[in-house]
């Protein structure tokens, strides 16, 4: 009798040109807004008040960016990452328009590279995933790879391609909202005075505050964004029985955290690279930190682009990232590259 049941790919299910097109379209409402801010202590203005996104040009607050990143990714996650040891890294991200309340997402990856890791157990799969709207209108794309599982370990190893991927999306690549006007911006609202012009290529910020990951919330996180990747949730997954949080929850709380000190850095809008580095688990305080790596104009009203390293940390070790062997550090979680849009 055949199975009904999913399994999940594993490594040699995969082949270059596969395109995956990802259940279940989901509608995404203020209650993941609220949810959202339930869970993280995310505060930017302009995902947190309709008003305050009006006078900036848009017709109301949208949905923070990385709703759309989670749930874009979590569409992605049985035909991906079900059986994935590792998520590995992301390149190429681009917000390309923003959520707002009532829009439908679905997610469409396409594998792009495929190369048998030398223990013949696993491989690394390259996919290139675009999160859509109910218009088809792209809102969101990224590359990202991740470590799978064989299911047999005998299965021969694929020719392997790996795909040339970009460090950096360039400035003249980001794409500012339809009507963001940054010249009205309201600081005093927004929480804090520095704009594009206070800050330096090379200044670091510790965002100084601190919070603990617990066992509930992080998965009542990864069940909202319908993240099923058996990591998170089965103890029987992991050989030392723990539940691995979710890397986009880190993410997530790391971003929220940046809010002191870069309360400004309002839109994501490219990201670049990013690197999961250690495993985050349940009881685990995350603090973070960043590095200014870049600035750039836009030709949006008021409108700068910065680009910043933020970096998590299992407890607070602002300003160190790597040892004398060159290995990230065992407190560093989470090494993020990425673009924001901040007034001038």
């Amino acid at each position: 009798m055949a199975t009904k049941t999913n399994s999940g790919r594993f490594f040699e299910d995969y082949a270059i040109g596969d395109v995956l097109e990802h259940p279940v379209p989901r509608t995404v409402t203020t209650g993941e807004r609220a949810l959202y801010h339930m869970l993280y202590p995310a505060r930017h203005a302009l995902h947190s008040s309709d008003l305050f996104a009006q006078n900036c040009g848009l017709k109301g607050s949208p949905l923070d960016d990385l709703v759309a990143f989670h749930v874009v990714f979590g569409k992605t996650v049985p035909d991906v990452s079900l059986n994935a040891v590792a998520n590995l890294g992301y390149a190429e991200g681009r917000w390309l328009r923003p959520v707002w309340p009532g829009d439908t997402l679905r997610s469409v990856s396409e594998v792009i590279g495929v190369k048998q890791n030398s223990n013949g157990k696993t491989g690394v799969v390259y996919v290139r995933t675009r999160g859509l709207n109910q218009h088809d209108e792209e809102v969101l794309e990224y590359v990202r790879w991740v470590m799978v599982r064989k299911r047999n370990v005998d299965a021969p190893a694929p020719e392997a391609v790996v795909p040339d991927l970009a460090k950096v999306v360039a400035a003249d690549d980001l794409v500012v909202p339809d009507g963001l006007d940054f010249t009205g911006y309201d600081f005093s609202l927004a929480g804090e005075r520095h704009r594009w012009g206070d800050y330096e290529v090379g200044e670091q910020i510790d965002h100084v505050d601190g919070v603990t990951i617990e066992e509930a919330e992080h998965m009542m996180a990864t069940r909202l964004w319908q993240n099923t990747a058996k990591v998170h949730f089965d103890v029987n997954a992991r050989p030392d029985g723990s539940r691995l949080i979710y890397g986009g929850h880190v993410i997530s709380m790391a971003r929220a955290l940046s809010f002191n000190g870069l309360a400004n850095a309002q839109m994501l809008v490219g990201l670049n690279s990013g690197a999961h580095a250690n495993p985050c688990l349940s009881g685990d305080t995350v603090y973070a930190w960043s590095e200014v790596l870049d600035k750039a104009e836009t030709s949006a009203p008021g409108v700068g682009a910065i680009r910043l390293r933020l970096v998590a940390t299992k407890g607070h070790a602002p300003f160190v990232l790597r040892g004398e062997d060159g290995k990230y550090r065992p407190e560093v979680l989470l090494d993020l590259d990425y673009w924001a849009l901040i007034p001038v």
